[in-house]
């Protein structure tokens, strides 16, 4: 079991299917416009995220979208010379978008997934996750002591597949949105949270956050994100992989990783 994140080099195969649609107005985030004559200064790249998701994707102060895959979707965009528009989607409504040609890529760490692999296809992972459980500080439970509790978790995600098919014994509560998730913790409605850990890691810097701590030890499930595309668009996967390849020689990967996640992830 792995105890610190990295980031990973190889594609491995892993994930949760999305579901449905989305109504609300969509923050977006553009890149800047690409250079002038450049031999792809017309390439348009659309990409899909979720804003619910600090540090990786947020909205900041001013409502402008932010975070750890914002800047790191702008620096893959500046290095494929493309004019990229990111948007913010609900969770659900991702996959079905991509699938129905009204984004081109998701970018919400969303994990690489078996099931997901069956309906669209990924880049080169840009991140190693591990899972983390959560309660009140002073409680002794673990995860192994979670039977019977109840534990609140984002719906079809990997920590909701990792509770349904592993600890079938505790009740558990699934959130269409992580901030949905930490309102019934902190009210008491569920006992324990599962989910990835950078994001649970910052929340317990937050205010509301104070009264709890992450329970024994990161759980490695194999856990890799990257980013989304449809099945038919190998040129684009293969522009994605190229790039990041790219910010990860060149050092801006480690950069950005380093601005927003902090001395506890291993950037390569």
């Amino acid at each position: 079991m792995k105890y610190t994140l990295k980031f990973a080099t190889t594609l491995l195969a892993a994930a949760v299917l999305s579901a449905c649609g989305n109504d609300k107005p969509e923050a977006t985030a553009p890149t800047a416009a690409p250079e002038a004559g450049s031999a792809s200064a017309e390439k348009q790249i659309r990409i899909a995220t979720e804003s619910n998701f600090k540090p990786f994707s947020y909205l900041d102060t001013q409502g402008n979208l932010a975070g750890f895959e914002i800047d790191l979707a702008n620096a893959l965009c500046e290095e494929m010379k493309a004019k990229c528009e990111i948007v913010s989607q609900d969770w659900d409504s991702l996959i079905p978008s991509l699938q129905a040609n009204k984004v081109d890529a998701i970018m919400a760490g969303m994990s690489i997934t078996e099931e997901r692999l069956k309906v669209v296809d990924f880049s080169e992972p840009y991140f190693d996750n591990t899972l983390v459980l959560i309660g009140k500080k002073g409680d002794p439970t673990t995860i192994n002591d979670i039977a019977g509790k109840t534990v609140a978790t984002q719906q079809a995600t990997v920590s909701a597949d990792y509770l349904a098919k592993n600890y079938p014994q505790a009740t558990v509560k699934t959130y269409d949105k992580q901030d949905n998730a930490y309102l019934d913790l902190t009210a008491g409605r569920a006992e324990l949270m599962l989910s990835d850990i950078m994001p649970v890691t910052d929340w317990l810097t937050t205010e509301q956050g104070q009264g709890f701590e992450i329970k024994g030890e990161p759980i490695d499930i194999g856990d890799i994100v990257g980013i989304a595309v449809r099945k038919d668009d190998a040129e684009l996967k293969a522009s994605f992989n190229a790039a990041l390849a790219s910010l990860k020689a060149n050092g801006k990967y480690a950069e950005i990783a380093a601005k927003h996640l902090g001395d506890t992830v291993k950037a390569q």
